[in-house]
């Protein structure tokens, strides 16, 4: 049974294990590193924004994941169905990164001789700098996006366990609907962010991870008749029977669902796919435009991910029983496979 969690308090209790399971719209528990009592290599900390518009893209990560920190770029041309991704690996990071422990504050700061990445947060905004140089084909890419995030916002928080390991937890947000402007610079592409017509996600993760899990993620944001909807929809996160993470977002408000169902062509991820729910809420099309696949082994680690980029056409519920129609809202939703 889905629980809501309404209350501030601490995440982990004081043998490092989840005070409270459920979900929330804010992120209401507090997490603390110092708080864990799994191996500290066993820590996993992401900070992930993808930024759409109707044909182009962008996504940015800054992991730690402990024993190696992941920092990178993808850039999408939805009309050539092409992406340019760059990345670099760092090994035993331990924290280093200096992620911040809540989404609400702090910013996050990555240098190198090759890159530069910030993620610097205002009160009512987010705003993300690339300076990476010999990002593709000797090329640079640099710009600045700057995302709007409302205090009034509604979001996606769960906070779940994993049945085979007491210390092993995953708190998540996901902040859907945010407005973006900016522009990118590659060589002499540009890609302009205009806030009629783009918008971002954040995938904020903070947890202990258990060695093997697959997990199954989508989101998309924009405007419906000029009102801001997006969704998210998800499993394999751990335990879920007290949190899934699926909701819709409508003009900044969230509105709760029970399971989603993600119906994915076995022979084919660039083949239509189908999202279904148990409370009929939420009927979904999608028809792939790109699959952005990689495949890593490196022996204890392994990691195969279909990240699909597409367009829904459906219908949504709200909590007031309102009927929402979707058509063409760009988006994507993915298959990810990880020994970690």
């Amino acid at each position: 049974m889905q629980k809501m969690i309404t209350e501030r308090d601490r995440l982990l209790d004081e043998k490092g294990m989840l005070k409270n399971t459920g979900w929330a719209k804010d992120l209401l528990l507090d997490y603390n590193r110092t708080d864990i009592r799994a191996s500290k290599l066993k820590i996993k900390e992401w900070d992930y924004y993808c930024v759409l518009t109707e044909n182009q893209g962008v996504a940015f990560t800054i992991a730690d994941n402990s024993y190696l920190g992941f920092v990178a770029v993808t850039i999408f041309d939805f009309d050539k169905a092409e992406e340019i991704s760059n990345s670099i690996i760092l090994p035993f990071t331990r924290g280093s990164l200096n992620m911040p422990p809540t989404s609400k504050n702090g910013d996050i700061v990555f240098k190198n001789k090759n890159i530069s990445l910030k993620y610097i947060r205002e009160k009512e905004s987010r705003t993300i700098e690339i300076d990476y140089l010999g990002f593709y084909n000797n090329e640079n890419l640099t710009g600045t996006i700057v995302l709007q995030q409302p205090e009034a916002l509604e979001s996606m928080v769960i906070a779940t366990p994993f049945p085979k390991n007491k210390l092993a937890f995953y708190y998540n947000q996901k902040i859907n609907c945010l407005v973006a402007k900016g522009e990118l610079t590659l060589g002499d592409r540009n890609i302009t962010f205009s806030p009629d017509n783009s918008f971002a996600v954040l995938d904020w993760g903070r947890g202990v991870w258990t060695y093997s899990n697959t997990w199954y993620w989508g989101s998309a944001s924009g405007k419906i008749e000029g009102k801001l909807f997006g969704f998210n929809i998800g499993y394999g996160f751990g335990d879920t029977s007290r949190a899934t993470e699926n909701m819709i977002f409508y003009e900044g408000k969230a509105h709760k669902l029970d399971q989603v169902e993600f119906h994915i062509p076995e022979d084919d991820f660039l083949k239509p796919w189908k999202f279904t729910s148990n409370d009929s809420r939420f009927q979904m099309d999608f028809m792939p435009i790109l699959d952005r696949y990689s495949n890593t082994n490196l022996l204890l680690i392994k990691s195969t991910q279909h990240q699909v980029f597409g367009r829904f056409s459906g219908k949504v519920i709200l909590d007031n029983g309102e009927e929402i129609i979707v058509e063409n809202l760009l988006g994507f939703a993915e298959k990810v496979m990880n020994r970690w």
